[in-house]
């Protein structure tokens, strides 16, 4: 193998490896998150949280839940009686943190 041969098979070799480790970092996401982008809340929990922002927004109907969002523990989305949707954020002890219009679903 000429030196040129080996310069280009270990240029190619370390790109793949860089390449490969930048894959690795944006597929991990941040320790925050539980499980990872868009994992349902389950159990026992869903009720509760379900009831936590029910409570919070006095109407409508849950239409969604998150955990390990971005913006807190627990994301409980509610469709409200007028078809507008709010994302209730909640901590792990299902208190309510947060509160913002879902703006996915505005228009």
């Amino acid at each position: 193998m000429s030196a040129r041969t080996k310069m280009i098979a270990i240029g190619t070799s370390l790109a793949i490896a860089a390449g490969g480790a930048g894959v690795a970092v944006a597929a991990g996401g941040s320790e925050d998150q539980a499980e990872g982008p868009d994992v349902a809340i389950t159990g026992s929990t869903l009720a509760d949280a379900e009831a936590a922002a029910l409570e919070a927004t006095g109407e409508g109907e849950v239409t969604g839940t998150e955990t390990g969002d971005e913006e807190s523990y627990y994301e409980v989305e509610v469709t409200l009686d007028d078809g507008s949707a709010v994302d209730v954020q909640l901590n792990r002890d299902l208190e309510v943190v947060g509160e913002s219009a879902d703006s996915e679903n505005d228009e």
